[in-house]
């Protein structure tokens, strides 16, 4: 299988680094081909602007949407953005991996989602009507593939317990799994979580390092998150709202996942 990491984290000798060269190194054992998607070593541009589209009169208004639609459909893109996607397809699998850092992501990856989820591409794909509204949510470009978090944070694992201080790691992750890995169709498996980072021994480190390599021997028979897909019957359209007989009384975030 062909997997894509797309990684975060500016220093290639932290433990993201070692955990992202054991995660590369135990897939190609598995007999998977590997990309790597370095950002920092990249020098990826973050910021979603103009310069993204080539060919556009520089003196029209920029509409991030519109151009990003004309640019996708006509072939204007810029050339990172189209090499990120050509990886997007080739892979079967995508592994996003950063440190929490100010409860999301770094924000260098935000702009890869930014730039890279072109409108063509990541959205605005499919039938919009009064009965559709689009293929997304379980549908869409990346659909058939699979997805996984591997999330480093400093915090110890019960400061992200259902009761924790800083909520429910779930709660956390779902922006970024549910919003930015669903959307576009990604089957999305449970995250790794690495909690309590700062100064790990030895011994913590080839546990974390063991644990992480059992997900990654399990990329393709672990099941996804069970969301609801847009399109299936669970929620109203157009006012796409669950339908009240499912998880009746109910709300948050924890409602778009089968029961």
């Amino acid at each position: 299988m062909n997997v894509l990491i797309v990684f975060a984290h500016p220093e290639p000798r932290s433990l993201n680094g070692a955990l992202k060269d054991f995660a590369v190194k135990r897939l190609e054992a598995g007999g998977h081909t590997v990309q790597v998607s370095d950002l920092y070593a990249m020098q990826w541009k973050a910021t979603l602007d103009a310069d993204d589209s080539t060919g556009r009169n520089a003196s029209e208004r920029f509409y991030p949407d519109r151009d990003s639609k004309r640019a996708f459909a006509n072939g204007l893109q810029s050339a990172d953005i189209e090499r990120e996607q050509d990886k997007l397809r080739w892979a079967d699998a995508v592994i996003f991996q950063f440190p929490l850092w100010w409860f999301s992501m770094p924000a260098i990856l935000k702009g890869w989602f930014e730039r890279v989820y072109a409108y063509g591409f990541g959205y605005g794909v499919g039938e919009h009507s009064d009965v559709r509204w689009g293929d997304r949510y379980g549908e869409g470009t990346l659909a058939g593939k699979r997805a996984m978090l591997v999330v480093t944070t400093g915090g110890w694992e019960s400061h992200y317990s259902p009761r924790g201080i800083n909520g429910p790691i779930e709660d956390i992750l779902f922006p970024i799994q549910h919003g930015l890995l669903y959307y576009p169709g990604f089957d999305v498996l449970p995250p790794f979580v690495a909690y309590r980072t700062r100064g790990i021994d030895d011994a913590q480190f080839e546990a974390m390092r063991e644990a992480l390599g059992q997900r990654l021997d399990n990329l393709w028979t672990t099941p996804p998150i069970a969301y609801l897909p847009q399109n299936a019957g669970a929620y109203e359209i157009p006012t796409l709202t669950l339908k009240p007989e499912l998880s009746p009384g109910q709300a948050g975030f924890a409602i778009h996942v089968a029961q």
